[in-house]
């Protein structure tokens, strides 16, 4: 490993509110308006709340009901387009990776760039110049996107840089003067450290990065054990001479419970394996990756442990065909006796590819499964989720407003189009079809509509 650096020359990017303003910037009549992306169906998860929505309280992880909630009327409620976020994200790295050689993409949204890596003046002033230029570029290219940069002389004071700043933030964190920015912060704004941890140290009085510097090794480890207390021992005193690794590539994504008592019940065994399914899915979608490979991991009450996998034929991130391959996987094995463990992982992963999302049978590409809601049946053939593309043989380019009760609403707009008109057809009117991203470059014709 490389030691301390001895200048600031570690760039973190975080996409602002990411999936969000790609909607924004995608669908005109709902900019400056209050967005929440995620699981639209009963057990929805939020994955992103655009800055407006944010300001009702909705939140990341939150559950969809709790933001439908807190949101005005009008609000829009859409299912993800990993499509769409993947175009942009390829975007976006491909302008850091102009800037060093070793950029590290931690998400679809976020990453980190080694700037000693490239010919770069480390000054702050010339850091401070290089991010403004990088934001702006960014800007240009993704036809509206903001980010937030942070630079410092690790990978945590470049993050902790960034987010203090959020959104459209930039901050310079000079070599020299991390305890500064560091003390005074909430020790929450620590990475790693969730409310759990948040809650026991602030039980012995530790609630600033400050506090926690006063803190011995020992004392950090007794309380919060072995490694994390050795973690927070560093980071209090910045530090972090973690590298900055190119490609990190993950080889698989994977979820697991243990529980209490062995369970036997194949409707709850289908209901934790669902729940699984969502899990690996929401951090497929976050990383932008897709998988062929699904195991399915079985650990009995003598604590014999299985695994069955299948591999598709295409990469999946849906978390319905990966719920079902795992519950078909769980139909082969021998339940006698109860389960002690499950645990559910996608591998052979691919950067996300966009496949056959909207065959008939499937459910909308959102963070939650849909196919246990007994309040709406799906007569028809064909499904539509809010914010999904579509053309119209006459009115050309548009999105899904809604669906139910047999019809479908649509309104006709895209990135480079003022807000469009609103119009209703029945679910299988064969003039409406699913699309592919509109492409907010203008390289190709936008909407037919004269």
């Amino acid at each position: 490993m490389q030691g301390m650096r001895s200048e600031a020359g570690v760039l973190h990017l975080d996409l602002d509110a990411f999936f969000a303003a790609v909607e924004q910037r995608d669908k005109p009549s709902l900019r400056g308006k209050p967005v929440v992306v995620g699981g639209t169906g009963g057990r929805g998860v939020v994955s992103t709340a655009s800055y407006e929505a944010r300001a009702y309280g909705a939140r990341s992880a939150m559950s969809t009901a709790e933001a439908r909630r807190r949101c005005p009327p009008g609000t829009a409620f859409l299912g993800g387009r990993f499509a769409a976020y993947s175009v942009t994200s390829r975007v976006v790295m491909d302008l850091l990776r102009e800037l060093s050689p070793l950029v590290e993409q931690v998400s679809v949204d976020e990453a980190y760039v080694d700037l000693a890596a490239g010919d770069h003046d480390l000054s702050t002033d010339g850091l401070t110049a290089l991010a403004r230029d990088l934001k702006e570029r960014i800007h240009t290219a993704t036809g509206g996107v903001r980010g937030s940069v942070g630079i410092g002389s690790s990978k945590t004071m470049a993050k902790i840089g960034s987010e203090l700043d959020k959104p459209d933030g930039l901050l310079v964190v000079p070599a020299g003067s991390e305890t500064d920015v560091l003390h005074p912060l909430p020790v929450r704004s620590l990475p790693g450290v969730g409310p759990a941890t948040g809650d026991r140290l602030s039980a012995v009085g530790v609630r600033t990065v400050g506090d926690l510097h006063e803190r011995s090794l020992t004392d950090l480890v007794a309380l919060v054990g072995q490694a994390h207390g050795s973690g927070l021992f560093r980071l209090a005193r910045a530090l972090d001479d973690r590298p900055v690794v190119p490609d990190r590539e993950a080889k698989s994504v994977s979820a697991e419970r243990t529980y209490a008592t062995d369970l036997t019940d194949l409707g709850r065994l289908q209901s934790e394996i669902r729940w699984l399914a969502d899990r690996v899915v929401a951090r497929l979608q976050k990383e932008g990756t897709a998988g062929r490979t699904v195991t399915l991991k079985f650990r009995r009450y003598d604590f014999t442990t299985l695994t069955r996998s299948q591999t598709l034929p295409q990469p999946v991130d849906d978390a319905r065909t990966v719920s079902d391959v795992a519950t078909r996987l769980l139909a082969g094995i021998d339940r006698t006796g109860g389960v002690r463990l499950l645990g559910v992982g996608v591998s052979g992963l691919a950067t996300y590819v966009q496949g056959d999302l909207f065959a008939p049978d499937e459910a909308p590409v959102v963070l939650d499964t849909e196919d246990d809601d007994p309040e709406t049946p799906e007569p028809q053939s064909r499904s539509w989720h809010p914010g999904q593309d579509v053309a119209h043989a006459d009115m050309g380019a548009g999105w899904v407003w809604g669906s139910g009760l047999g019809r479908v609403t649509v309104r006709f707009e895209g990135p480079l189009t003022p807000p469009g008109p609103v119009r209703t057809y029945a679910v299988d009117d064969p003039a409406l079809v699913p699309a592919e991203p509109p492409d907010w470059r203008g390289t190709e014709d936008q909407n037919s509509r004269s």
